[in-house]
Formats: C-alpha cells, structure tokens, sequence
C-alpha cells in the first residue's frame, strides 16, 4: 500500500501481519504489541507456548522480554525471569508478575532450576553461554531465540540429551534492533508522519 487514508492507524510490519489499531486506542500502547509483542507472541503459538501450567523461562528483561513475561502470564504459564542482572527482580515479580527470577550468572541458582522449564524464550541481543540455558529444559524442551547475539555455541550434548528443540524466529527485527541502536523499543506513529 503506497498511502494511507490521515486517520488510518494501521501498521504494516510484514506481509503475514497486518493490523488495524482503532482509531481511539493510542499508538504508544498499541507500539508494544506490535514489534516486541508480535516479535515474541508468534514463535510462542508456533511452539504451542500457550498452555496452562506450563513453565517458561525468559533470558533478558528489556523490551522483548517484558512482553514474552506478560504472554506467559496471560496464558497462564509458571514464568521465570532468567537475568543476569539482579536489579531487574523486583520488576520481574512485582510489576510484571513472574513467578521466580533466576540470576543466571549463579552457578547454584541455575543448578537449582534444572530441568525445571518446558520452553525458554531468549531475547538477548548480547553474547551469552547457551550451554547452561539448554540445562534447565526438561525432555522434549524448546528454547526460542530472538535476540541477536553474534554467535550461538552449545555442545551437542545439550540438544540430544532430553530430544531438545532449538529454533529461531525475527518477526518484528529491525535493522536497528540488529546492530543493537536501539534502547527498548520505536513508537512509529504512522498518523502524524504523513502530515
């Protein structure tokens, strides 16, 4: 579509997904969902991430994190915030309502948690280790990579031991978000742009 009609609040993102916002719903909230919401909440259906009683561990706590916790909330998942930073744990549990906070740089908080998590959703962009990610999946586990680290190393044991499923997805990237020029998250506000 070359144009939209001055009072059009629809947002393109890709071919597959293609939205109307109402015209009273502002665009600040709406811009959530539809980059980091979209970004998580796709790979999470694809995954079949949206059963009750399951236990998801999310690895960062920005912009694609926060929203991967309140997906996992909505559709009723045991959430854990897996961080490497312990002065997001306050807004992990309490604003953002997850169920534990794992500091994942603690060698014993992590063995603690092992094979304790159904699917994993890593949204950081920074180089990490996958090995011990990968440990705290049960059998048949699904860790979901969305973030951009520059490499991803893990030993093999780590897939084939328990049948584990690594996958990836970019729904909602940006040529920004990739070269990590971006803090959080863009309000496009595609109303007053084409005034």
């Amino acid at each position: 579509m070359n144009h939209l009609p001055p009072k059009n609040k629809t947002l393109f993102w890709s071919c597959r997904y293609c939205f109307r916002i109402p015209d009273d719903y502002p665009l600040a909230s709406a811009a959530p969902l539809l980059c980091a919401g979209i970004t998580v909440y796709s790979p999470m259906i694809r995954h079949k991430m949206n059963q009750p009683g399951k236990s998801l561990g999310v690895i960062g706590l920005g912009g694609l994190g926060h929203m991967a916790v309140k997906f996992g909330k909505a559709f009723g998942l045991n959430v854990t915030v897996l961080s490497t930073s312990i002065s997001k744990k306050q807004e992990a549990l309490t604003l953002l309502g997850a169920d534990k906070f794992v500091v994942s740089s603690d060698q014993e908080q992590m063995k603690a948690e092992a094979k304790s998590l159904d699917f994993i959703i890593d949204t950081a962009a920074g180089d990490h280790p996958f090995d011990p990610y990968m440990s705290l999946l049960k059998t048949g586990g699904v860790l979901v990579l969305v973030g951009f680290p520059s490499e991803v190393k893990f030993h093999p044991a780590s897939l084939n031991i328990g049948m584990k499923t690594i996958s990836g997805s970019i729904t909602g990237a940006l040529e920004r978000l990739i070269k990590r020029d971006v803090r959080y998250r863009f309000v496009i506000d595609i109303e007053n742009s084409l005034k």
